[in-house]
C-alpha cells in the first residue's frame, strides 16, 4: 500500500460522465460559486502521482516506465468530465430550493473565505505542509473545541469516507498499471481488486488522522464559530444533500475509469 502516502486528504476531502447539456444553470451556477471546479483540476494529477509513486516504490519498473504509465493515468480522467457529471448529478439530486439554498452559503462572505482556504489546501505545494505542521498543530488544539468539532465536520462532510473511497481508486489503478505490467505472471486485476477492497478498514484508519491533519491545517485561520457556523450549514437539509452528491458524483467519474486503464496498459506495454 505505498501508493498511499501520495494521496493527500488534505485534497480529497475537499469536495468533490458527460452529458450535462440539458442540466439547468442553477446547478452550473451552484459550481462555480463553490470550490469544485478548482478542487476537482487537481484529481487527475493527485491520481497519476499516486500511482507513478507507487511504480517506482515498487521497485518493479524503471522509472521512466512508471512515468510513461502515469501519463497514461492522467489522461484517463478528464477534468471537463468530472465537472459534467457533478452539475448533472445536482441537477438530478437537488431541488431548486435546496441549490438555491446553497448557492446563498457559498454567496457569503465566510463561505468565500473558506472556499480560499479549501483551493490553497489542496495545492500540491500545501501537502508537505500539512505533513510538516501536524505534530505542533495536534498539540495547539489537543482538548480544544476545534478539535471537538472534527467528529461532526468529518460526518457532516464525509470527509474520511470520501478520502477512503478515493485512496482505494488509485490504489485500484496502482493494481491495474501492475496486472498490465505482469501480464500472466501474477495475480489478476480481479484478485488485487479484492485484496485492496478487504482493507478498507485498514485504510480508514490510517486516513482518519491524515483527515484530521488537514481539517487542522486547513481551518487554522478561522474561529471556532465560524467552523461551527460551516459545520452547521453541512449538516442542513440543503448542505448536507449537496456534499453527498458531489461526493458520490466525484468518487464515481474517478473510479469508473480505473478498469480502462489496465487495458490502454496492456496495449502500451505490448504493443502490436
Amino acid at each position: 500500500m505505498r501508493a498511499l502516502s501520495q494521496v493527500k486528504p488534505a485534497l480529497l476531502f475537499l469536495l468533490l460522465v458527460c452529458g450535462s447539456a440539458t442540466a439547468s444553470p442553477l446547478a452550473d451556477s451552484v459550481v462555480r460559486a463553490s470550490p469544485i471546479d478548482e478542487v476537482a483540476a487537481q484529481y487527475p494529477a493527485m491520481m497519476s502521482q499516486g500511482i507513478r509513486e507507487g511504480l517506482k516504490q515498487s521497485g518493479r519498473v524503471e522509472p521512466f516506465v512508471a512515468n510513461t504509465i502515469s501519463s497514461v493515468v492522467s489522461n484517463a480522467f478528464s477534468v471537463a468530465e468530472i465537472r459534467a457529471q457533478v452539475v448533472e448529478d445536482l441537477d438530478r439530486g437537488l431541488s431548486d430550493e435546496q441549490m438555491n439554498s446553497v448557492l446563498a452559503w457559498y454567496e457569503t462572505p465566510l463561505a468565500e473565505k473558506i472556499s480560499r482556504a479549501e483551493v490553497a489546501a489542496s495545492s500540491p505545494a500545501a501537502w508537505k505542509e500539512v505533513e510538516a505542521g501536524a505534530s505542533a498543530l495536534q498539540d495547539k488544539y489537543e482538548g480544544s473545541e476545534r478539535a471537538k468539532l472534527f467528529a461532526r465536520f468529518d460526518r457532516a462532510s464525509r470527509a474520511t469516507e470520501s478520502a477512503v473511497d478515493t485512496t482505494i481508486a488509485v490504489q485500484l489503478g496502482l493494481a491495474s498499471a501492475m496486472a498490465a505490467f505482469n501480464g500472466n505472471k501474477g495475480p489478476t486485476f480481479e484478485q488485487l481488486q479484492q485484496k485492496i477492497e478487504n482493507q478498507r478498514g485498514m485504510l480508514r484508519g490510517m486516513v482518519a488522522q491524515q483527515v484530521y491533519d488537514g481539517y487542522l491545517y486547513t481551518y487554522q485561520d478561522f474561529t471556532s464559530s465560524e467552523l461551527r457556523d460551516y459545520i452547521e450549514f453541512l449538516e442542513s437539509d440543503a448542505g448536507s444533500a449537496f456534499t453527498r452528491v458531489v461526493t458520490n458524483s466525484i468518487q464515481r467519474s474517478i473510479t469508473d475509469p480505473v478498469e480502462s486503464v489496465g487495458s490502454q496498459l496492456v496495449r502500451f506495454l505490448n504493443p502490436g
